[in-house]
């Protein structure tokens, strides 16, 4: 049992110091909530980057965001989501999430894919980044809407239940993907590969879903829980999304209106 699981938590634990370190050292003010309860210890050196993206510095700031102050940030950060693809080897699954929220909603967000062609030969550029602000747009993709017509579900790989498949039987789709990870899932969605992401389950938390959240708006989308609340991101509020995810990309309604009674009931915002 120890194996994948301590590779995992080394591998959780280093992204998080460098990503919440390298942060905090530049915006000391803001707010960072990871995943991993990490000590206050001194980070090394090495796990610091203190470079900056000229692409995105290049973008004008969206004017009803440029009086923000640093300490009404929160920044949420997942730094290995897909943790179980990741101890299996499906590397295309793994993402890593930084959300910034403002006011409580998601408003920019990066989605990195580390291993993002691993599998496409040793001349292949490895790795990608997704970016999004609300009121800028999204990038580092290619926008793909779902073909029409068709309902392609996508949903959990390794956290299943009776309530995930009742839920996703009730939208009787044309085909469901699993797939793990919540960043990916997202992906499926912008790239067209599925039209409506469904977790009927409380498994997810705040940090798997305000970087995806904010790109997915940017470019138009919807994200809510199985009631149709919006997730909120302040500091105080819980991690857990205990009433699950519905997204898309388009047709968000269609989907919304045909979430059963009996899945709503049994999950508690």
């Amino acid at each position: 049992q120890t194996g994948a699981n301590d590779l995992q938590t080394k591998a959780d634990r280093l992204a998080q110091m460098s990503i919440c370190a390298s942060l905090a050292r530049k915006f000391p003010k803001v707010t960072i909530i990871g995943e991993e309860e990490l000590s206050t210890d001194e980070v090394s050196e090495e796990l610091i980057e203190d470079g900056h993206c000229e692409e995105i510095l290049k973008k004008a700031c969206p004017a009803q965001y440029s009086g923000i102050k640093e300490e009404e940030l929160v920044i949420w950060v997942d730094p290995l989501d897909g943790t179980k693809e990741y101890t299996e080897g499906l590397l295309d699954h793994v993402t890593v999430l930084i959300g910034i929220a403002y006011g409580g909603k998601a408003i920019a967000g990066v989605i990195n894919q580390p291993y993002y062609n691993y599998e496409a030969g040793a001349n292949a550029v490895l790795g990608r980044t997704i970016w999004g602000v609300l009121g800028i747009g999204a990038f580092g993709f290619q926008l793909t809407e779902a073909p029409a017509g068709k309902h392609i579900v996508v949903t959990t790989r390794s956290h299943s239940s009776a309530l995930v498949n009742d839920c996703i039987s009730a939208l009787n789709p044309d085909s469901v993907i699993r797939v793990g990870g919540a960043g990916n899932k997202i992906i499926q969605l912008i790239e067209g590969k599925a039209s409506a992401y469904v977790f009927a389950s409380p498994g997810c938390k705040k940090w798997d879903t305000c970087a995806p959240e904010a790109i997915l708006h940017a470019v138009g989308g919807m994200i809510t829980d199985m009631h149709g609340n919006s997730f909120q991101y302040n500091k105080e509020v819980k991690h857990m999304n205990s009433a699950g995810v519905l997204a898309t990309l388009r047709n968000y309604d269609y989907y919304a209106s045909r979430i059963p009674n009996t899945v709503k009931q049994s999950l508690v915002p």
